[in-house]
């Protein structure tokens, strides 16, 4: 009975713990949704289309962006190498830079586009720093992507900020990215890094269907099978 009993008292925080991770998907899936529901003001469906990996940071109360301590914690998911469907979601932290927008405590979302296979490549390294090992600059916003400016087009990462209902391209310069295997672990019940999970056939955990799907749905991916391997 005492064995039980332990166990059990052993168990309940890892069951917590995973229970946070599926909430923070759902705010993922939920930012990325309302954001692409209103066409005018959303991230351009065509640059979407053409890009190599999306990260989406929701904003959480219980580990929202501070003053003084900006950080937040998200998910990356990369293109298939079928091209076609996006692959299962990694943990990513984004800590410091500057997110527009915020004011006092309020709390921000972040979507950032990955553009290029250089940046792609970087973001599926250990940590590196927005405008110094990769460049990014503030997205465009619309239905077209066709106002891009040269700093635009040329950035490796486009990046924008959600704060009590306003949407726009912020840079994100400064910012420092990193994968969190612990996190990750939490997810997939092993140690596992960016890599691993968005270029291998990681099975898809239940929690993050729903963000996966939501990203085949807005861009135009809706028939691929969202719950099966990463690849």
């Amino acid at each position: 009975m005492r064995f039980i009993l332990v166990a059990a008292l052993a168990i309940a925080p890892l069951m917590a713990e995973g229970g946070k991770q599926a909430q923070r998907l759902d705010q993922a899936t939920m930012v990325l949704s309302e954001i692409m529901a209103t066409p005018d003001k959303a991230i351009p469906r065509d640059l979407l289309e053409k890009a190599h990996c999306i990260v989406v940071v929701p904003d959480e109360k219980s580990a929202a962006f501070l003053v003084g301590a900006k950080f937040g914690t998200g998910y990356l998911s990369c293109r298939k190498a079928s091209e076609i469907g996006w692959s299962a979601p990694a943990t990513i932290r984004i800590e410091g830079g500057s997110f527009g927008f915020q004011i006092g405590g309020k709390e921000t979302d972040v979507v950032m586009l990955v553009m290029n296979k250089g940046g792609e490549n970087k973001l599926l390294e250990s940590k590196f720093t927005l405008g110094g090992d990769a460049s990014v600059a503030a997205g465009p916003v619309g239905r077209s992507s066709s106002a891009q400016t040269d700093a635009q087009m040329h950035a490796e990462i486009l990046s924008w900020s959600r704060t009590q209902g306003l949407f726009a391209g912020v840079s994100l310069e400064g910012a420092t990215l990193r994968p969190d295997v612990d996190d990750n672990a939490k997810l997939y019940g092993k140690r596992l890094d960016s890599r691993q999970i968005v270029t291998t056939k990681t099975k898809m955990p239940k929690a993050a269907v729903r963000f996966v799907v939501e990203l085949n749905k807005d861009s135009d991916h809706e028939h691929t099978n969202a719950t099966g391997s990463s690849q």
